[in-house]
């Protein structure tokens, strides 16, 4: 076991912690934090090819600051993993507000991770459109492919949208996978994480999916205006904290954003890779809950929570 507070839980713990709902007819798993309170609502997205169990170290300190939702993906993690579905951006950020919905969010902040960050992307386009019942106040991103022309898709991913991907995938094992994922990392994850992470990937037959799942880097390219116009257009705080050293969304991908995006506010961790939440968890909190303090509404909804 590792002394780390911030820590991966165990990933039976993790399970144990969430439930699952129906969602058109598919089964989704959720963890949440409480019910509504004064404390703001923070929704947490996870990226390829993980889970929400990336979240899951830091899951208390960030339940003590805010009302925390987060769940798996269609075809990721604990959810249900169909072969039949289209897995489009799109269909996750309207599975994200119709859970928001579930659980009467009126307003509420994002904190994104890699392909979580695309699908913040959509939910910032729909928000600024006005076509959102809920109200976005934030998103902070980790490391992703915010802009698709910078993104270093890996050999695996590569292989992955060939003809040859279904294959591929079916031939995939626990050592190239932890092999594929050390290789984004600044340090190899620990065996006890990659065990999680692997098992999370085979759930419910999931890496006859991947195939399909891996089709949101063309789906950028497509939807480049869409969603790197969101960025540039954007009229709520946003901030990147990105670990330095991620060979598919670093330091490179940073200075793109610098460019592009008005009043960009920007955290460079070094010595860290694609996955700062686990990396990296209390410089990652840290960064995260200093944005945060910088934003009024949710320092004035921690001071009255705190009055309570």
């Amino acid at each position: 076991m590792t002394d780390n507070p911030l820590a991966l839980r165990p990933l039976d713990e993790w399970r144990h912690q969430g439930d699952f709902f129906d969602h058109q007819g598919l089964r989704i798993f959720a963890v949440q934090s409480g019910t509504a309170d004064l404390r703001p609502t923070l929704l947490l997205i996870h990226g390829f090819p993980t889970a929400s169990w990336d979240w899951s170290g830091l899951w208390e300190p960030l339940a003590r600051r805010f009302r925390v939702l987060t769940l798996d993906l269609i075809g990721y993690g604990f959810s249900d993993k169909p072969k039949d579905f289209d897995y489009r951006i799109g269909a996750q950020a309207d599975l994200l507000e119709a859970f928001l919905a579930r659980h009467d969010v009126r307003e509420y902040h994002v904190l994104a991770h890699d392909y979580g960050d695309t699908v913040a992307q959509e939910l910032l386009a729909r928000h600024l459109e006005g076509k959102t019942r809920q109200k976005l106040r934030s998103i902070c991103f980790l490391n992703g492919g915010l802009f698709p022309e910078m993104h270093r898709a890996r050999f695996v991913q590569k292989l992955l949208l060939t003809p040859l991907g279904p294959f591929f995938a079916r031939r995939m094992n626990r050592k190239r996978f932890g092999n594929s994922f050390n290789a984004v990392l600044s340090k190899p994850a620990s065996e006890r994480e990659l065990d999680g992470f692997w098992a999370l990937l085979r759930e419910n037959d999931g890496l006859e999916v991947l195939p399909k799942l891996i089709r949101y880097i063309p789906e950028r390219r497509a939807n480049r205006d869409r969603w790197v116009g969101a960025l540039e257009a954007h009229n709520i705080p946003l901030r990147v904290i990105d670990g330095a050293d991620d060979p598919v969304s670093g330091q490179h991908m940073v200075f793109h954003y610098r460019k592009l995006v008005p009043r960009p506010d920007i955290v460079l961790l070094r010595g860290v890779g694609h996955y700062p939440q686990v990396e990296a968890p209390a410089e990652t909190l840290r960064h995260f809950l200093e944005f945060h303090d910088m934003l009024p509404s949710t320092l004035m909804h921690f001071l009255e929570d705190g009055k309570r």
